[in-house]
């Protein structure tokens, strides 16, 4: 998937070339944390002016340094290489913040115990306690009312049924 401002547009949708420049940016990248076993690309995505976002995520997260790290070291091999004419791009990797939904499995996994919102194809939302992962659906446990009238309600959500899933920070 590729954002375009804040929609998401399929791959489908890209030219071809983009979908090159794509795949050869998710090659450098993974390439690059290949040695870091708990560290993944999410996502990358290209504006049309050239500005190019690509998400590192971690089982424990990913430091500010080592992203730096990376974007220098991504940065300097994309400028050899001539990957963009003229030097005309700019180069942003970041870790997926909380804003950002849910988009890989393992995500889903690093996130068990977390307070989310799934909003299902449908447009129905539920929001709760991300209890569990399996490769299929997630379950999520919900809890309504105060002291003798809580109520906890168990959903099982398979994921094909998932348009986005949001951490939720409660304070």
């Amino acid at each position: 998937m590729k954002r375009e401002g804040n929609e998401i547009v399929p791959f489908f949708f890209l030219p071809m070339d983009q979908i090159a420049l794509i795949n050869n940016l998710l090659e450098r990248t993974a390439a690059l944390i290949e040695a870091e076993k708990d560290l993944f690309v999410v996502e990358v995505w290209i504006k049309p002016t050239n500005n190019v976002k690509i998400y590192i995520d971690g089982d424990q997260g990913v430091s500010v340094d080592k992203l730096v790290s990376y974007n220098r070291k991504l940065y300097r091999q994309l400028e050899e290489d001539g990957v963009f004419p003229n030097g005309d791009f700019s180069l942003e990797l970041s870790s997926p913040g909380l804003d950002e939904p849910l988009k890989m499995h393992r995500q889903y996994v690093k996130n068990i115990g977390r307070g989310v919102e799934v909003v299902r194809l449908d447009g129905a939302k539920a929001e709760g306690v991300l209890q569990a992962v399996t490769e299929a659906q997630i379950e999520l446990v919900e809890t309504k009312g105060k002291g003798k009238k809580m109520e906890t309600h168990t959903h099982v959500i398979p994921f094909s049924d998932i348009k986005a899933t949001k951490i939720q920070i409660k304070f």
